[in-house]
Formats: C-alpha cells, sequence, structure tokens
C-alpha cells in the first residue's frame, strides 16, 4: 500500500509526566476514501439486508501519524465512566470542537452527532476535540479534567472533506469504543421522471452520490450484499426481477428465474444467502435462496402477501411483514425453517419495512398515522416507540444512527436519525425524488 507522507502534529501544550521508557510512537495507516464514479421505477417496498461492509472502496491513498502517551502516563489515564438513558442507548458523549473552519468544522459536528458525540459550549464538555485543516487536517482529543491528551491524529491524501470522515471515524472509537460511519456508503433509489427508477450509491451523508443502474425502467429496493455488490428489484426484463450487481465492474445478472414477481431482497450477515418475497407459487411468500438465487426454500406458506424481510444479526432469524392475520405485522421465522410467529410492537400498529440492528438488540420499522412514522422495539418485541416522522429506516453499522426518506410521493428526501436523541439532518435531495436508503454494513 502507498502511503503519502504525514509528519508528526506539534507536541500539545500539556505535557504528560515524565517518559519513563514509553515514549513517542509513530505510525502511519492507509486512510479509506472513495475514488470518483464509475459506470454503470409503481412503489416497491423494499427489503433489508444485514450485511458487515462499510463500502465498496478501502483506498491506500491516505496516511496519518498517531502519537501515543508514555506508558506510565496510559496507566494513569482516567476511566471517564460512559451513562446510558432509559433505553440503553450511550447517552451523547459532551465534547467542544474548535480549530477547524468552513466545511471542515461543520462536516466534523455532523459526523459526531450520529456517532453519538455532541458539540456543546466549552464549559459543559467533558472532552476538548482541536484541529485545523490548512492543508491537511490535524486533530486531537484531550480530556478537559486532567487534560490527558486521548488522541493526536493528522491525515493526508484525498479531499478535507475525507480526512475528516477519517479524524470522526478515530473520535468515535476513542470515545465511545463503537464503530465509526463517517466513512461508509448508502444506497437508494432516484426517480428520473416518466415513471423511472435507478439506484444510486453515495457517501452516508448524501455526498458523492454516484449512479448505479441505467435500466431506463424501475429500480428499486437496494439491498448491499457485500463491499462490492448491491441487490435490486428492477423491471428491465419486463417483469419484477431481483438482480445481482458488481460494483466494481458493472457486470450483473438476474438471480430469480421463476414465474411471477420476485422483489425485496435481503442478505443475510454472512453474505452466502438472500431472502427475497417470490410470487412463483401464487401468492408473495418468503424464500430464502442460495446469493446466486439457487436452491429457493420456502418459509411462508399463507394466503395473504409476505413483504420486507430482513436479517437477525447472527443470521439464525428473520424478520418480515405479513397481514395473516389482518393489518400488517412483523413476524420473525428460522432462516432455516419453522412456525412464523408475531413479533409484539404494543401501542403502535400497522408495522411495515422492519430493519434489525447490527448489535441484535433492535428492530426499526415504519408505521402509518395518518402520516408514516419511525418506530423502534426490542428485538423480541414489546412496547415501540414512535421517533420521528419518515419510513424506509435502515441502521447504521454503529445501531444508534437510521437513514430514512420522508416528504410527499416524488418529492421525497432521505434524512438521517440519532435515535436515541430523535435529533435530524435531512440530506440535499438528488435529483427526481429519494427513497428506500440501504446502509452498507
Amino acid at each position: 500500500m502507498k502511503l503519502t507522507p504525514s509528519l508528526p502534529i506539534p507536541t500539545p501544550t500539556v505535557k504528560p509526566p515524565a517518559d519513563r521508557g514509553g515514549g513517542a510512537v509513530a505510525s502511519a495507516r492507509g486512510a479509506r476514501l472513495r475514488p470518483p464514479g464509475f459506470p454503470g421505477g409503481g412503489r416497491v417496498r423494499k427489503g433489508r439486508g444485514t450485511v458487515r461492509a462499510g463500502g465498496w472502496w478501502r483506498g491506500g491513498v491516505g496516511a496519518w501519524v498517531v502519537l501515543a502517551a508514555p506508558a506510565l502516563w496510559a496507566q494513569t489515564e482516567l476511566d471517564i465512566t460512559k451513562s446510558v438513558d432509559v433505553h440503553g442507548f450511550l447517552k451523547p458523549v459532551p465534547v467542544h470542537v474548535s480549530g477547524f473552519t468552513g466545511e471542515a468544522d461543520s462536516v466534523l459536528k455532523n459526523d459526531l452527532l450520529f456517532m453519538g458525540i455532541a458539540h456543546v459550549p466549552a464549559a459543559e464538555a467533558k472532552f476538548v476535540v482541536t484541529g485545523s485543516n490548512a492543508g491537511r487536517v490535524e486533530g486531537r482529543v484531550v480530556e478537559k479534567f486532567n487534560q490527558h491528551q486521548r488522541l493526536a491524529k493528522a491525515y493526508a491524501g484525498g479531499t478535507i472533506r475525507a480526512q475528516v470522515h477519517a479524524f470522526a471515524d478515530d473520535v468515535a472509537r476513542e470515545l465511545t469504543g463503537q464503530p465509526g460511519i463517517a466513512q461508509t456508503s448508502i444506497a437508494f433509489r432516484v426517480e428520473t421522471g416518466g415513471g423511472r427508477s435507478e439506484i444510486y450509491v453515495s457517501d452516508y451523508d448524501g455526498h458523492n452520490a454516484r449512479q448505479v443502474t441505467r435500466d431506463e425502467s424501475m429500480a428499486a429496493a437496494p439491498a448491499w450484499g457485500g463491499r462490492s455488490m448491491l441487490y435490486y428489484d428492477s423491471y428491465k426484463l419486463g417483469r419484477l426481477n431481483v438482480f445481482a450487481h458488481e460494483l466494481a465492474s458493472g457486470s450483473r445478472r438476474s438471480i430469480t428465474p421463476y414465474g411471477g414477481s420476485s422483489m425485496s431482497p435481503a442478505v443475510s450477515p454472512n453474505g452466502q444467502r438472500v431472502a427475497m418475497i417470490l410470487s412463483k407459487s401464487g401468492n408473495p411468500d418468503l424464500y430464502v435462496a442460495d446469493r446466486n438465487g439457487a436452491n429457493p426454500q420456502r418459509l411462508t406458506s399463507t394466503r395473504e402477501a409476505e413483504s420486507s424481510p430482513c436479517w437477525s444479526p447472527d443470521g439464525a432469524s428473520i424478520c418480515f411483514v405479513s397481514r395473516t392475520r389482518g393489518p400488517a405485522g412483523l413476524y420473525v421465522v428460522p432462516a432455516a425453517g419453522g412456525p412464523m410467529r408475531r413479533l409484539t410492537t404494543a401501542g403502535v400498529p400497522n408495522a411495515t419495512e422492519p430493519d434489525w440492528s447490527p448489535d441484535g438488540k433492535w428492530i426499526v420499522f415504519t408505521t402509518m398515522m395518518r402520516q408514516f412514522h419511525i418506530c423502534v422495539v426490542k428485538a423480541g418485541g414489546g412496547e415501540a416507540r414512535v421517533v420521528v416522522e419518515g419510513e424506509d429506516p435502515s441502521w447504521a453499522p454503529n445501531s444508534r444512527a437510521v437513514v430514512f426518506c420522508r416528504g410527499p410521493d416524488h418529492g421525497k428526501s432521505l434524512s438521517l436519525l440519532d435515535v436515541p436523541t430523535a435529533k435530524v439532518k435531512t440530506m440535499r435531495r438528488f435529483l427526481g425524488s429519494n427513497s428506500q436508503p440501504s446502509w452498507a454494513r
């Protein structure tokens, strides 16, 4: 891996205790940055895949230097206890950000917000995040109480925005212990006019959008199938088929050579199986097949239509929507086959569009109560909580943030949601209506 050289950032003004053998250790690592774009349509409800991939590119065009504190100082590090809210989510870690300017400042604060770190006035902060973006990004994290430096890095290569994303991820890992999400990707549906829609991919915050499909038909319901693969529905062949699309090469093929409609793909966590809704036997039922569509196994056989499957993170179960008892509700079935059971969403009827959090604790879903709303419920069922107005939710890898859409038909925009605080940031709409987002994990 070729790395761009990076010099150590200046020594902080507040010095640690005398060095007794620890010293300052410099190391370099490739920052993950993305290259430019590549060449590559009725409302179709999507399915969700739980795949552990942060995107399909992991370029080695960046570098940073880490300054490690002396060993003795590390041993006396203050352990600041992380507290949780009444729902079990980590409360936002209060930090004060300074030194960054323009886009770098706004991007950093936005990144941190959706990773459980809140920018607050200096007097309220437990940590101070300082740095600069003159030519390259340099950043530090210091404990306010004792001036202990927790993180000090400089970044090189790519754009300033990409370097800020890398720094934000490092801050999140240091202060929350959770994976960063600033360098991840989302896929989504874009209406292009005339009843047509295509699949696009962008950075998690909507920047750097790139077109994936060019069907000039109706493509919908994208689901990640690893770092370099997307599954989705398309009418390209005249009827609704599920396609597997290699992002790097642009090659793709239908994996559902059956009669009837095929829709709502969701890829298993290990990438080897695909859950989808097939009507090849009459009613739309839930099936699981190999990732190439072979060996389909029927999991449901009801008189009503099933929809929107998603996998548990251990790959053992699938949550989906059924109307077998009347109104839409969430059900769970073993991925290997077995009886389906109703998942209780007390207080919230008409549950649709589920997505299982990567940590296995939560299911986020949509309900219709005059308007669409995003709700969450514990994975075992129980009292559901209405969080915000919107639909089409998809969890981030950190099991805290959610990407969703809201707005009128043919005029929807994507938004980011911090589930514990219900804070929302709406993204700039790209071309026509944007909907059915899927977050790469």
